[in-house]
């Protein structure tokens, strides 16, 4: 949790995070519609100019009990009189706290879901100024060759095809971004693992799919139209190439905050081995 302990004593007059986008000079405010914020009604900068530390995951619930964990573990005092709040409650979609320099906010399902957070988030730094932030996106996968309760630090995000990019489609063309992890935090990240932990934490590659079911070779689904020899040889496959789990989003959250020039990184935790079953259960 050291990570989370350091915090921004000053502002910064410029942002470090990168807009690609030279239209946004020409607008009156920039709305930042799926969160509930706008660059003109709210002051961007006061509200969110010492953020250090994003952390996005999938359900609302799970990041409003990660922000609750994060005030216990550094020791966070909210203000007299005041309660951690859902600060995007009025979008109905994203629900976003903060606890000191930290941004803990749910992403949703998917890559485009993750996608389209990512924009207004990135937006959002920017417009606050905030210098050097670091990204992180935490959740479940399914492993590979690895039990359930495994944690898995991502080296590089790849799609079902084991490419190391992310495709667009942008006005009927396909534009391809490149999905990169930054190397040195993720052996941060994996050096704050310790002998005693009751679970093991690896290091490797992550597919990243469009699909729950028939996208990361279920035979559970409504539809399936292969045999459980071609799902076992696709599986045995990834494991060869190193991957070590299968989720939905970071393909897209990698290639965003990389095209941002912001450092990120991906730790998901496998609910079950795929190579021993599908189904994942609730209980």
């Amino acid at each position: 949790m050291s990570f989370f302990q350091e915090e921004n004593d000053e502002y910064e007059d410029v942002s470090t995070v990168m807009v690609r986008n030279s239209h946004l000079d020409l607008m009156d405010q920039d709305i930042l519609y799926h969160l509930a914020l706008g660059s003109g009604s709210h002051d961007l900068r006061a509200m969110f100019g010492d953020v250090k530390f994003v952390c996005m995951g999938g359900t609302p619930k799970r990041m409003e009990q990660f922000a609750y964990r994060l005030m216990e573990e550094i020791s966070y005092k909210i203000p007299t009189g005041t309660t951690l709040q859902d600060i995007s409650r009025y979008s109905y979609r994203y629900s976003m706290y903060k606890v000191g320099p930290v941004l803990c906010i749910s992403h949703g399902m998917g890559m485009p879901s993750v996608g389209i957070l990512l924009h207004e988030i990135i937006k959002l730094m920017f417009h606050a100024k905030v210098v050097d932030p670091v990204f992180f996106r935490i959740g479940t996968s399914g492993g590979i060759g690895l039990e359930g309760g495994t944690v898995i630090i991502s080296d590089e995000a790849v799609d079902g095809t084991l490419q190391p990019h992310l495709e667009l489609q942008i006005l009927g063309k396909t534009v391809k971004r490149s999905s990169v992890l930054d190397k040195k935090l993720q052996w941060e990240l994996k050096s704050l693992a310790e002998p005693d932990d009751p679970y093991p934490t690896v290091i490797g590659k992550t597919v990243c799919t469009s699909d729950f079911y028939e996208g990361q070779g279920r035979m559970d689904g409504a539809f399936c139209d292969f045999t459980e020899e071609e799902k076992m040889e696709y599986l045995e496959k990834l494991k060869f190439n190193g991957v070590r789990n299968i989720e939905m989003e970071s393909l897209a959250f990698a290639a965003l905050t990389h095209h941002a020039g912001i450092k990120a990184a991906v730790v998901c935790v496998t609910l079950l081995d795929r190579l021993k079953g599908d189904q994942v259960k609730f209980y």
